[in-house]
C-alpha cells in the first residue's frame, strides 16, 4: 500500500531487465519514466571495470598485475643471456657470497626496511629500462624540460633523442634523496607513482621528460610517505634554478593525472620491492651481504619466537569451539604389550 509502482499493475507481468545479448548502449542507465516499470537504474557492480581488465591495466593498484618495468627489462636480460651463451662468455670470479655450513650470509634489506643505496640503484634501473624500451614518445608540456628547464644550462637540440645512461639517472635521484634525506621506502613509492602516471595518463618516460616526471613523483612520495615532508621550497634550494611556482604547478598536474589516487596498498608495495630485487639479480646488482653475527641471530630468534607465540594464541582461539580436539591432544598413550 502506498507504492505507485508495482509488478501487479502491469498486465505483462514483472519488469524485464536487459538481456546479456543487448548492446552496451542499451545497457546504460535509462532515466526515462516507463508506464510499466518506472525508471531503471543500472547496478553499481555492472558499471565497474572487470577485475581481469583492472589487473591488466593498473599494475600500480593491484598486487596480481605484473610491474611494467620488470617486463620491459626482460628483453635486455634475454638478449644478454643469449649473447653470453653464444660467445661462451665466462663470468669469471664470482663476487656473490654464498652461505656454507660454518657461515651464513644475509643482507640488511627487508621489505619493511630496504637498503637505501641498493634500492635507489634498482629504482633508477627501472627508470632506465622504461626510457630505453619505451613504445612511443607520448608526453605533456608540463614535463618537457625544454619548456620548463630545471637549470639555466643550455638544453641540447638533441635532448629528446638521446637516451640517458643509468649513471646519469642514478646521480640525479641520489642527489635529491641525499639532500632531502629521504628513505628507501620513499624510492619504492616513487616508482609506484611513476607507473601509475604512465597507466592513467597514457604517457611514456622519454629523454625530454624523465627528470621532471621523476622529480614530481619524488615530491609527491616524500609528502605522502615521510612523516616530516619536504616542502616545495626545499627542492628549490636543491635545484637552484627552479621556481616554487613551477614546482606547485607540476605537483598539481601530477595529482590531477593520478586522479588524486595516492594510496599504495601494502600488497602493491611488497610486489614492487620483490620485483626490484629480481631486477637487481638480472643486472648482477647484489645487495650488501654480511656474516650472521651472534647478536643479530639472537634478534632474529626473538622475532621468530614472538611470531610463533602469536600464531599459537590464534590457534588456541580457533580451537576453543571444539573441546574434544583439545582432549585428544592431551590424551595418554597406552603401552603396547608384547607377548
Amino acid at each position: 500500500m502506498g507504492n505507485t509502482v508495482s509488478c501487479c499493475m502491469s498486465p505483462g507481468g514483472s519488469p524485464k531487465l536487459p538481456r546479456q545479448s543487448d548492446s552496451v548502449e542499451d545497457y546504460q542507465a535509462n532515466t526515462d519514466l516507463s508506464e510499466d516499470t518506472g525508471p531503471y537504474l543500472q547496478h553499481i557492480s555492472d558499471r565497474e571495470v572487470p577485475d581481469d581488465l583492472a589487473h591488466e591495466s593498473n599494475p600500480s593498484d593491484h598486487a596480481r598485475a605484473s610491474t611494467i618495468f620488470l617486463s620491459k627489462s626482460q628483453t635486455d636480460v634475454r638478449d644478454k643471456r643469449k649473447s653470453n651463451h653464444i660467445n661462451h662468455f665466462s663470468p669469471g670470479v664470482l663476487s656473490k657470497k654464498y652461505s656454507s655450513c660454518s657461515t651464513i650470509f644475509i643482507d640488511d634489506s627487508t621489505v619493511s626496511q630496504p637498503n637505501l643505496k641498493s634500492t635507489i640503484k634498482c629504482v633508477t634501473f627501472a627508470i632506465y629500462y622504461h626510457i630505453k624500451n619505451r613504445d612511443s614518445d607520448r608526453s605533456l608540456d608540463i614535463f618537457d624540460e625544454k619548456i620548463h628547464p630545471l637549470s639555466r644550462d643550455h638544453v641540447p637540440e638533441d635532448y629528446s633523442r638521446t637516451d640517458p645512461e643509468h649513471k646519469l639517472i642514478y646521480r640525479f635521484v641520489r642527489t635529491l634523496f641525499s639532500a632531502a634525506q629521504l628513505t628507501a621506502e620513499c624510492a619504492i613509492v616513487t616508482l609506484v607513482y611513476l607507473e601509475r602516471l604512465l597507466t592513467y595518463a597514457e604517457l611514456d618516460i622519454c629523454p625530454c621528460n624523465w627528470k621532471r616526471m621523476v622529480l614530481g613523483a619524488i615530491l609527491l612520495a616524500s609528502k605522502v610517505w615521510d612523516d616530516q615532508a619536504v616542502w616545495n621550497v626545499d627542492y628549490c634550494q636543491i635545484l637552484k634554478d627552479i621556481t616554487v611556482e613551477d614546482m606547485n604547478e607540476m605537483e598539481r598536474h601530477f595529482l590531477e593525472l593520478l586522479q588524486f589516487n595516492i594510496n599504495v596498498p601494502a600488497s602493491v608495495y611488497a610486489k614492487y620491492y620483490f620485483d626490484l630485487r629480481s631486477l637487481a639479480d638480472d643486472n648482477n646488482l647484489s645487495f650488501p651481504l654480511e656474516p650472521l653475527s651472534n647478536q643479530r641471530a639472537q634478534k632474529l630468534e626473538a622475532i621468530s619466537r614472538l611470531c610463533e607465540d602469536k600464531y599459537k594464541d590464534l590457534s588456541k582461539a580457533s580451537m576453543r569451539r571444539s573441546l574434544s580436539a583439545d582432549n585428544l591432544l592431551n590424551s595418554r598413550q597406552s603401552h603396547a604389550v608384547l607377548s
